[in-house]
C-alpha cells in the first residue's frame, strides 16, 4: 500500500488530485496516475520513459550504476557460476533450483527439443534466400497448430508445458532456419549434449564428416544465451505483455515478441557493428581515426555502433562478461591479425581511453563484442537476431507466466488527439 501521496494542481480544476506513490524493491518511486481518468485527465509519454507499464519481480536494471540484475542475481556472477539451462528455472520461477530441480528441469527441456514432423512441411513454403527471422517469426506462431493440448492459460501447468516447450524448442527452429536458408539438410537434436553444444551441432553438423563441437564455442554461446535472456520492460518483452492480456496463446504471444525484435532499433544492434567494421575498411590507424572524428562530429551522419546504451549509463555489465569471453574466442582461433577484429580492438581501445567517449560514457556494450564473438565462430550475420530471440525466448515467456500468475487488464493506451474535430460529411450535389 502507498504510504505517500503525490498532490497534482491543474490550471481550471477547482481541486487538486491526489495520487498514492509506491516504492518498488529498488528503484525510483512510482507515482500511481490511473485515477487521473475519473478526472477526464491522461498522461502523455510518447515511448513510455517514465512510465511503469506493470509491476515484475524479474530483472531490474539500474543504468547509472551499470546494475543488472535477474532475480535479485547480478548478472556477472551468473555468467560466471551458472548456466542457460539454471538461469531459465530462476527466471521462470524465482529463485535457483536445487540440485534435483536442475535435475528435473534439464530433464524436461532435453525431452521437449524435437518437433513435430509435419511441421517440416512448413519450410517448403519459404523461399530459400527468406530471411531466417521472417521463418522463426512464422514457424513460431505456427506452433500453436501442433501443441494447442496445453493451451488453457489459466492452469499453472499448462503455462510451465509452454514454456518449457518453447525453451526447448527454439534453438531447433532456429537452426532448421539455417539449414533451410543454405540448403542443407535438418540435424535431428541430441539429447546427449547440452544446450548450446546441441545447438551449435544442429547448426553446423553435416551427414558427410563427423562434427565435434569446440568447448571454447559452446562456453561463449551459453554466455551469449544468458547475457540476452531479459532486460526488463523493453519493447518486445512490453509486446509479449500486451499480445497475452487479450489471451493469446504463448506461442502467438512469442511471435509478437520476435517481430517486435526484428526491427533494428532493438534486435539488429550487434549485426549493424560487423556492417560498421566493414564500412570503416582499412585498419590503419589515420583511417580509424578518420571515422572516430567522423563520429565526433554532429553534423555528420556516421554512428559509432555498439557503443553506449538506451538505458546504462555507465559501462554495460554484459559487456565485461562478452569481452572476455569475446578474448577467448579469438585466441582459440588465432585470430588477432584479422584486421576487421583490429579495427573492432582499436575502437575499443580509444572509447575507454578518449574523453569525448568517457565524458559521454559510450562505453562498448554487450552487441560491440557479440557480433564479433558470433561472427569468428562462422554464424552469419543473418543469424545474428535469431540467437537473440533463442535466448530473449526465456524472458518473454517468465514474463507472460508472471503477468497471467496475478491479476492483469487488457493492455489499452490512451493518446492525445490532434486530428479534425467532429465536421459533417459533404452533401452531394
Amino acid at each position: 500500500m502507498a504510504d505517500r501521496k503525490a498532490t497534482l494542481t491543474v490550471d481550471g480544476l477547482d481541486k487538486s488530485i491526489e495520487l498514492p506513490v509506491y516504492s518498488g524493491a529498488l528503484g525510483p518511486d512510482v507515482i500511481d496516475v490511473r485515477g487521473l481518468g475519473g478526472e477526464g485527465l491522461f498522461t502523455y509519454d510518447p515511448g513510455f520513459m517514465a512510465t511503469s507499464s506493470c509491476q515484475s519481480a524479474i530483472t531490474y536494471i539500474d543504468g547509472g550504476q551499470g546494475m543488472l540484475l535477474h532475480r535479485g542475481y547480478p548478472i556477472g556472477q551468473l555468467a560466471q557460476h551458472s548456466n542457460f539451462v539454471e538461469l531459465c528455472y530462476t527466471l521462470l520461477f524465482g529463485d535457483l533450483p536445487d540440485d534435483d530441480q536442475y535435475a528435473e528441469f534439464q530433464a524436461r527441456i532435453r525431452n521437449h527439443t524435437m518437433v513435430h514432423d509435419q511441421l517440416n512441411n512448413f519450410f517448403k513454403g519459404f523461399r530459400r534466400d527468406a530471411h531466417p527471422m521472417s521463418i522463426l517469426c512464422s514457424v513460431t506462431g505456427g506452433l500453436a497448430a501442433f501443441y494447442h493440448d496445453h493451451m488453457n492459460i489459466a492452469r499453472e501447468e499448462d503455462r510451465v508445458i509452454s514454456a518449457v516447450r518453447l525453451i526447448a524448442k527454439m534453438p531447433t527452429i532456429a537452426a532448421m532456419a539455417y539449414k533451410y536458408n543454405i540448403g542443407q539438410p535438418f540435424n535431428s537434436p541430441r539429447n546427449d549434449l547440452n544446450y548450446a553444444e546441441n545447438f551449435l551441432y544442429m547448426m553446423f553438423a553435416t551427414p558427410a564428416e563427423e562434427y565435434r563441437v569446440n568447448p571454447v564455442y559452446a562456453k561463449a554461446m551459453d554466455r551469449i544465451f544468458m547475457l540476452h535472456a531479459d532486460h526488463e520492460q523493453n519493447a518486445s518483452t512490453s509486446t509479449v505483455r500486451m499480445a497475452g492480456s487479450t489471451g493469446a496463446n504463448p506461442f502467438a504471444c512469442i511471435s509478437a515478441g520476435i517481430a517486435a525484435l526484428w526491427g533494428p532499433a532493438h534486435g539488429g544492434a550487434n549485426e549493424a557493428v560487423l556492417k560498421m567494421l566493414d564500412e570503416i575498411g582499412d585498419d590503419s590507424e589515420e583511417n580509424i581515426q578518420r571515422f572516430i572524428d567522423k563520429a565526433k562530429d554532429k553534423n555528420d551522419p556516421f554512428k559509432l555502433m555498439g557503443f553506449g546504451h538506451r538505458v546504462y549509463r555507465n559501462f554495460d555489465p554484459r559487456a565485461r562478461v562478452m569481452k572476455e569471453t569475446c578474448d577467448e574466442v579469438l585466441d582459440e582461433l588465432g585470430l588477432a591479425d584479422d584486421p576487421q577484429l583490429k579495427i573492432a580492438k582499436r575502437l575499443e581501445q580509444i572509447a575507454l581511453e578518449d574523453d569525448y567517449f568517457i565524458e559521454r560514457k559510450l562505453y562498448p556494450n554487450v552487441d560491440f563484442y557479440s557480433g564479433i564473438v558470433l561472427k569468428a565462430m562462422g554464424i552469419p550475420t543473418n543469424m545474428f537476431t535469431v540467437i537473440f530471440a533463442v535466448s530473449r525466448t526465456i524472458g518473454w515467456i517468465s514474463h507472460w507466466h508472471e503477468m497471467l500468475s496475478d491479476s492483469y487488464k487488457i493492455s489499452r493506451p490512451r493518446q492525445l488527439y490532434t486530428g479534425h474535430d467532429q465536421r459533417d460529411y459533404p452533401q452531394k450535389k
